[in-house]
């Protein structure tokens, strides 16, 4: 249902979507003719079916697919941390793949094989970044879920501090970089989409399976230690696969804020608490929201638009403090 919900989304954003960034509106397209040029391919002589497949639809998809990663590991992570706040940037993987990002940007690479260059170098930054939490949290052979979380605050601040020295040194106009960071979907091809595919579908093959093993960690560890759940195994398959798919996503549209951290919440609203149908809801959730979040970036401002991510951190953040509020009650 909730993926449903999610093709009916990339059909409104593909009708009333823009084209590229400086074009926030085109003109609208009826559904049912963007579903007929959906059907009939790219290629025809037709000004509707250009701006679908090599505008409005790269850029459609690449949202679907960051929404559906983001929303899954957030999931994941909520549950192997045993934490309803937990979200894919947790272990500080957003100030990795941003510092190797912006290096990237800084070095020239950012319109390499159409931007392929800075997916790269985050996914390297997201991974390294992955690789010092794990370091300093680790302590003889096991990892302490409080200390990898602290582990991950820290690398994460000194991160963003190698971050900021990134742009600083860089003696450049720092728009291009500062615009990634915040969140942007715009310009997207063909090529990042189908990394982004591949990400998708390899993440969803390693965590949908973990399903039921999660429904028992988010009890207790203790408890699925008893039921002959291989935690140690488990959380490190979780970590590995969720800071990929992360790296991958920060990657081709930047930093996406709390759309990890509601989309979970969402799916188990409507699923249920049972990870092996709300972690693939969560996907779907979040392909939603950032699906209408990006419509909304682009029809705010009146001949212009706005970083995704801002769009869905101003949405995202009253979320968070009712639930929170809701804890503390």
């Amino acid at each position: 249902m909730l993926w449903g919900i999610a093709l009916v989304a990339l059909i409104l954003h593909v009708a009333i979507g823009s084209g590229n960034a400086g074009q926030p509106f085109l003109f609208r397209m009826n559904p049912v003719e963007v579903v007929r040029h959906l059907f009939a391919g790219p290629g025809l002589d037709d000004s509707h079916n250009h701006i679908i497949w090599q505008l409005r639809l790269p850029r459609a998809l690449a949202c679907l697919l960051v929404g559906g990663l983001l929303g899954s590991v957030g999931s994941a992570f909520q549950a192997i941390f045993r934490n309803p706040l937990a979200e894919p940037y947790i272990v500080g993987v957003s100030s990795g793949s941003a510092a190797g990002g912006a290096l990237a940007l800084v070095l020239g690479l950012g319109a390499w094989a159409s931007g392929l260059g800075v997916m790269a170098f985050a996914f390297m930054g997201g991974v390294g970044s992955l690789a010092l939490v794990l370091g300093l949290a680790g302590r003889r052979g096991r990892t302490d879920v409080q200390t990898l979380l602290l582990a991950g605050v820290v690398i994460g601040a000194m991160l963003a501090s190698v971050l900021s020295l990134i742009l600083y040194s860089a003696g450049m106009d720092s728009n291009q970089i500062l615009r990634w960071m915040l969140g942007s979907t715009t310009p997207m091809h063909w090529n990042k989409v189908a990394v982004l595919a591949g990400a998708f579908l390899i993440g969803q093959a390693i965590l949908i399976p973990q399903g039921k093993r999660l429904n028992t960690l988010a009890m207790s560890e203790e408890t699925a230690q008893r039921l002959g759940v291989d935690t140690k195994k488990l959380k490190a398959t979780v970590l590995m696969a969720g800071t990929g798919m992360t790296a991958v996503a920060v990657g081709s549209v930047g930093i996406i804020g709390f759309l990890g951290l509601v989309a979970p919440h969402i799916a188990r609203r409507i699923l249920g608490v049972d990870w092996r149908l709300s972690l693939a809801g969560a996907g779907a959730a979040g392909a939603t929201l950032l699906l209408f979040a990006d419509v909304l970036a682009q029809r705010v401002l009146a001949g212009g638009e706005i970083p995704v991510g801002v769009v869905t951190a101003i949405l995202g953040a009253p979320f968070l403090l009712a639930l929170i509020r809701r804890q503390d009650g």
